[in-house]
């Protein structure tokens, strides 16, 4: 499992753009983890699955309600990631009102999460493959700070606890 200090894993996440706009097409769109985190500060957050219970009434939430907090404690951008499409990540974009303060990132084969080692499986619920809930602050692509829920919990992965490490 990636742990403190380890650099964010070379993969590529895909985003869903409503509009286009500073040379992105309409659709998904490529990004490359390790360009789009360089010289940034990122709150990441990711959880088991759009439109999922906690995940829409909680977690989603809580990061769009802190965006000013957590841009004043440093925060260049706020990414939740999810073992989802890029469609199904814009829709649900859209439904969670994230508009510019989250970055809704698909990540559809699960290889950002496999090559954590922050993977939940779900088979038998129906589910298949998913990301563990959990959320890290990531400064130039090392992660500073990782905090990894427990099953079926959600307590130390919310938006307060990453904006108390972030003000740290």
């Amino acid at each position: 499992m990636i742990k403190v200090g380890d650099t964010l894993p070379a993969t590529t996440l895909m985003e869903f753009s409503e509009v286009e706009g500073n040379g992105c097409s309409i659709g998904p769109n490529p990004v490359d983890v390790a360009k789009a985190t360089a010289g940034k500060t990122i709150a990441l957050f990711a959880l088991p699955g759009a439109f999922t219970p906690t995940c829409s009434a909680k977690h989603v939430p809580g990061y769009v309600e802190k965006f000013a907090e957590l841009k004043a404690a440093g925060v260049d951008e706020i990414w939740c990631l999810s073992v989802n499409d890029a469609f199904v990540m814009g829709a649900w974009a859209r439904d969670q009102k994230t508009g510019d303060k989250v970055r809704m990132l698909a990540d559809g084969s699960a290889e950002f999460a496999k090559a954590t080692g922050l993977t939940l499986d779900l088979n038998a619920r129906g589910m298949g493959l998913r990301s563990n809930r959990y959320s890290m602050l990531v400064k130039d692509g090392k992660v500073v700070s990782l905090n990894v829920e427990g099953p079926g919990k959600f307590e130390v992965s919310d938006a307060a606890t990453l904006l108390a490490q972030a003000k740290g």
